[in-house]
């Protein structure tokens, strides 16, 4: 079974690590796996690991520059799932707004009573 991209965006977020590389370079806009890694207690390896997660997610993009390969933070898959929440929102919102007005009404009616 093929995951979808949001599914997959959604799963790249899920790691505190990854989202805090992705604030990192959303800070400075592009950086080294050696700089991405300073601020944690784990191998390179590792950050490795969550660089790959991030790319296939399509959340970063690795480009080349001579011995680097810098990493870049990609906004549009970030903007999908924003635009989902949003929309789940929304519909949230005026549910809890319907069942408000309903809990009212029979507030009011119990009071006449």
């Amino acid at each position: 079974m093929a995951e979808d991209e949001l599914s997959t965006t959604f799963a790249a977020l899920a790691d505190p690590t990854r989202r805090a590389i992705l604030a990192h370079l959303a800070k400075t806009g592009e950086a080294t796996v050696n700089e991405l890694a300073a601020p944690f207690e784990i191998s390179l390896q590792a950050i490795s690991k969550h660089l790959k997660v991030l790319e296939k997610a399509g959340l970063i993009t690795r480009g080349r520059d001579a011995q680097f390969r810098p990493c870049r933070l990609e906004a549009a898959p970030l903007e999908v799932a924003a635009k989902w929440i949003e929309n789940h929102r929304l519909l949230w919102q005026g549910r809890y707004q319907r069942l408000e007005e309903t809990l009212r009404k029979l507030q009011g009616e119990q009071e006449k009573s």
